[in-house]
């Protein structure tokens, strides 16, 4: 019983190493099938599109913040005190210039014009008088000089009262956009009153802001600077038109004006904005699509695409430093040199020596 027991027992072990080693034998044989398969197919190919880095001429920013202004403005107030008659402020109305806004009461100061008048009628009568006698030595030239002194008087006193009248009606100096207004007839005013304001209407505007003395120290009239208007994605270019003669002694910051040509691609007057002031000289720059630039853990980085010993173009990561972004392009200060060639379509796909197909250079269809 013992002996058959032994031998059941071998013949099992064998059966089992023998079913073992088929299975390896099995296995090798399809992992090697497996291998023969895979080196025979062709290897992971990533579509994106190639573009060269291009070399820029760039002028470094930095952003102030600015105060649109109309190229007229004025606070209108009443020179005399007295009672409303007449009101023409509208708020928000384009008047000309010329235009009456307010009328004060006048009818003290016509009456006396009134008076005024027939008294330099008198004097007028009278100097007329005097001037035949004296022809005729009835009089003397003393009396002559005593009514031609009088007529004058007359006449100034009636200038002058015209001259009140036309003081209590306020007219627009300039073509401008009515502001907000509490102004009514029969209300009293005191000398002073602020009534409106008056924001002229032009095509262009001017745009007012502050700089450090270092960046004021490289500005000069006829720059470019930048004003981030209505369409953010769209800055406006201004002219700067003048510099402050002196540095703010609290601040030390320097004012500076810049005209925009159009004032309808910027705020109201009134209104903030961003300016973009250049600072130092112009340089020559790498720049590339925005979309080309990566972020990561290890930095900004690119996958620039280059030919490995095969001769096939495969991407591989570069670390660079990236500055201001122009537009749909952003500037590389450095790890790049003008002309490599960068992933800047669809490089989110791509890894360290992975093989790149340039979509960008792929045959049309039909060609």
């Amino acid at each position: 019983m013992k002996a058959s027991h032994w031998i059941g027992s071998l013949v099992l072990i064998g059966a089992v190493a023998g079913t073992g080693f088929g299975l390896a034998a099995w296995k090798k044989a399809d992992i090697e099938e497996s291998m023969a398969e895979a080196a025979m197919m062709p290897e992971q190919m990533e579509a994106v599109i190639v573009r060269p880095a291009r070399e820029v001429e760039h002028r470094r920013t930095t952003t102030a913040v600015g105060t649109v202004l109309a190229l007229r403005s004025v606070t209108l107030k009443n020179e005399l005190a007295g009672t409303v008659e007449r009101v023409e402020l509208t708020p928000g109305k384009v008047i000309d210039a010329g235009t009456e806004l307010v009328a004060l009461d006048v009818s003290v100061e016509e009456a006396e014009l009134k008076a005024q008048q027939a008294q330099a009628a008198l004097a007028e009568a009278t100097l007329r008088r005097v001037e035949s006698l004296v022809s005729s030595s009835a009089t003397s030239k003393k009396d002559l000089d005593q009514a031609k002194a009088e007529h004058d008087v007359a006449l100034a006193q009636m200038e002058r009262t015209k001259a009140m009248i036309a003081r209590k009606i306020i007219r627009a100096p300039f073509r401008a956009r009515i502001g907000l207004s509490d102004v009514h007839p029969g209300q009293y005013l005191v000398e002073g009153t602020e009534l409106t304001t008056l924001q002229g209407v032009d095509e262009a505007a001017h745009v007012d802001f502050t700089v450090t003395q270092n960046v004021a120290a490289g500005l000069r009239e006829g720059d470019i600077v930048e004003v981030v208007g209505l369409n953010k994605d769209a800055p406006v270019q201004a002219t700067i038109v003048a510099l402050d003669a002196r540095i703010d002694r609290a601040t030390r910051n320097a004012h500076i004006r810049a005209k925009v040509a159009d004032a309808s691609k910027i705020p109201s007057p009134g209104a903030s904005v961003q300016v973009r002031v250049p600072v130092g000289e112009t340089r020559k720059v790498v720049a590339i699509p925005v979309s080309a630039l990566r972020r990561g853990p290890e930095g900004d980085h690119v996958f620039t695409v280059a030919p490995d010993k095969e001769g096939k173009p495969r991407a591989s990561m570069r670390l660079v430093k990236s500055g201001a972004v122009l537009g749909d392009e952003v500037i590389v200060e450095s790890g790049l040199a003008a002309g490599d060639p960068v992933a800047s379509s669809g490089s989110f796909k791509l890894r360290e020596g992975v093989l790149v197909a340039d979509a960008g250079n792929a045959p049309k269809q039909g060609q």
